[in-house]
């Protein structure tokens, strides 16, 4: 059994980054000892709705954000999905995942690849991501990681499961007013790749826009096997990883996939 803890944090304007950094990073290194793997919402120190601060945010992969997530996974001696900060690079900003081993070294980054805003805010601003990542070997099996509104598009997850992933990891700084599809979407990409999902939101109020919360794990029959609430919390689940590859073998309805 794997012991998974998802930090739904609350990201409301009223908190400065540097004092939700500062506070955040306390929240996982107290993770030591209660968890295998912690995992952070997307953008959560500036919030996923702050479009105006992403540019005065961004950080090189190896800038103080990133520095500090590392330190604290080491001393907590844990996995940590770090959620996703705005990355500066040649080309412009990303909206970039990170995932850290209990020794602070970097298993992989991920850049958002379905940017949200329809012609504003992160769509416009933000450069996408093209690679699609599946970490090997982590407490949660084979890991797929994707971000918030990569959750809408099913080829993702369909490329991660040829990947043999056995878990779909997602940050998300999903809102209030759509927060049914967050977890119908959740519970479909789970039935159908059969593969546990593990997914982390936001709470709080951020722009004009309210966070959702709701964070989930969904097991690969699509069951709902934790929920959290609408406020700031700590989500605490232990996952069977062997689940995925058991059920896929009993059900195997992959092999009649035609398209």
């Amino acid at each position: 059994m794997t012991r998974v803890a998802l930090l739904q944090i609350d990201v409301s304007d009223s908190e400065q980054p540097h004092e939700r950094i500062t506070r955040v990073l306390d929240v996982v290194r107290a993770q030591s000892g209660k968890c295998d793997i912690a995992i952070l919402p997307e953008l959560w120190p500036i919030g996923a709705f702050n479009s105006s601060a992403l540019h005065d945010n961004a950080q090189l992969r190896d800038g103080s954000l990133v520095s500090d997530l590392q330190s604290v996974a080491r001393e907590a001696g844990i996995w940590l999905h770090g959620g996703s900060f705005v990355e500066k690079h040649d080309e412009g900003i990303s909206n970039t995942a990170v995932v850290i081993r209990p020794d602070g070294t970097i298993a992989a980054m991920y850049r958002k690849i379905h940017l949200f805003g329809f012609d504003e805010g992160e769509a416009i601003m933000v450069e996408r991501g093209h690679d699609i990542v599946t970490i090997a070997d982590t407490p949660l099996g084979n890991a797929g990681i994707a971000t918030c509104y990569d959750l809408r598009f099913p080829e993702l997850f369909r490329a991660q499961a040829a990947q043999n992933a056995d878990s779909l990891v997602i940050s998300s700084g999903w809102p209030t007013p759509r927060i049914n599809h967050w977890r119908v979407l959740i519970q479909a990409r789970a039935i159908e790749n059969q593969a546990w999902v593990i997914a982390c939101n936001e709470v709080g109020t951020n722009g004009p826009v309210t966070l959702g919360g709701h964070s989930m794990i969904v097991n690969p029959m699509g069951e709902i096997v934790c929920e959290a609430g609408e406020s700031e919390e700590i989500l605490y689940a232990d996952v069977d990883v062997t689940l995925a590859q058991s059920w896929r073998q009993n059900f195997p309805v992959q092999r009649d996939r035609v398209l």
